[in-house]
């Protein structure tokens, strides 16, 4: 590194520590019994660690977490098995900015069971849910105290297919020799449910009918209207999604292909267009791997893919069309990376292990988008995801 890289990294720290003088706090969902709720760290700047404080009980699997734009509210959506659809829900809290502490606020239907991702809208007036085991999305009203009211609008994911998707054991097109990465094609499985930055669009991604949805978002009823639908390569099986800082990039991640698709988004019509698609595995790697999370710098400059199984980072540099190429990857040092979070001075990357019971951190370069472990390992049974306040 040059003395004025250091120099840049040292003084974006320190800048960053004196306009957050509160503590940082980070927050990590987890599947229960072993996780026993929600785990509340604070973050060290300087070297990345992530120091445990406190564990908020919860018994209902809070495997993912969001928290609301003011930051005063934190929501977990509760991975409940069941075949009705109510038996999954979501979890409001209020947060304690300087203690980082939880407090129960209540909890929701999230109408469908297993719900496995869930975020909040950018006016901070919906929660927009994943029903992963009833291959449904719902969407849920906050109210002014941060609490969660009775779903607005609930929407089974092939519904919005015409002529109507279909499922199957689909081998993926485009997966590495030998692989066996076809269990998400069973039934619809709603992955990620998320607006695009403006608000004004809802997008799902459902691995098991290889589509990503985009619905018109009513924001003052919260509906969901209009739906189009976007296939995948075959078999591929669309997990996760990020946007581009400059909001017209789109990269989806596929679970079953072990592959990121780039596509252009038009933000007037809410249109994917497919761009290109690249492993996300290193050349010659043959057999079974699924991936789990995609994630992109606040500078746009590079993305980051977690492969399950492999148990690796793979490392893409972002073209000047938004193409992907990958640079690199490393060994996630623990088993099974569920999901991964870059921390807020945009240092370090954190990735939770649900089979090995852990969080692993590792130093982000700036300039080469290289990734250094920081040797740290944190205890956290079957961790799952973790945000940052």
């Amino acid at each position: 590194m040059t003395l004025l890289s250091r120099r840049s990294l040292l003084f974006g720290s320190a800048a960053f520590a004196q306009k957050h003088s509160r503590p940082i706090w980070a927050y990590a969902g987890t599947y229960t019994p072993n996780g026993g709720g929600i785990h509340v760290f604070s973050l060290n700047t300087a070297n990345g660690a992530i120091t445990p404080v406190r564990v908020v009980p919860a018994n209902n699997n809070p495997s993912w977490l969001a928290f609301h734009p003011s930051k005063k509210y934190l929501y977990s959506a509760n991975e409940e098995a069941g075949s009705r659809r109510g038996a999954g829900s979501v979890t409001a809290y209020k947060v304690d900015a300087e203690s980082g502490d939880l407090s129960l606020i209540n909890a929701a239907s999230s109408e469908g069971p297993g719900p496995a991702h869930m975020s909040v809208d950018p006016s901070g007036k919906w929660v927009l849910v994943a029903n992963y085991a009833g291959g449904n999305v719902a969407v849920l009203p906050i109210r002014e105290n941060g609490s969660l009211g009775a779903a607005t609008d609930v929407k089974d994911t092939p519904s919005a297919c015409t002529p109507r998707c279909t499922t199957g054991p689909l081998h993926p097109a485009r997966a590495p020799q030998g692989s066996f990465a076809i269990s998400g094609h069973d039934a619809p499985h709603a992955h990620m449910f998320q607006t695009d930055p403006s608000g004004n669009f809802a997008i799902a991604n459902d691995v098991g009918i290889d589509r990503t949805i985009v619905w018109r978002f009513d924001r003052v009823n919260g509906k969901l209207l209009e739906p189009k639908t976007f296939a995948s390569s075959p078999g591929a099986g669309p997990r996760h999604f990020c946007f581009h800082p400059n909001k017209r990039w789109f990269y989806s991640l596929n679970e079953e292909s072990s592959t990121i698709a780039t596509m252009t988004f038009d933000a007037a019509k809410g249109d994917l267009t497919p761009v290109d698609e690249i492993s996300t595995l290193p050349a010659g790697f043959t057999g079974t791997s699924f991936t789990s999370e995609v994630v992109i710098t606040t500078d746009g400059k590079f993305v980051y893919a977690l492969n399950r199984l492999h148990d690796s980072i793979a490392i893409f540099a972002v073209g000047p069309d938004g193409k992907l190429r990958l640079t690199g990857e490393v060994w996630t040092q623990s088993d099974y990376p569920r999901s991964c979070t870059i921390d807020p001075t945009g240092n370090f990357l954190y990735v939770c292990h649900n089979k090995s019971d852990n969080i692993t951190s590792f130093r982000v370069h700036r300039g080469s988008g290289k990734l250094t472990f920081t040797g740290q390992y944190v205890a956290v049974g079957s961790a799952s995801a973790i945000v940052f306040l």
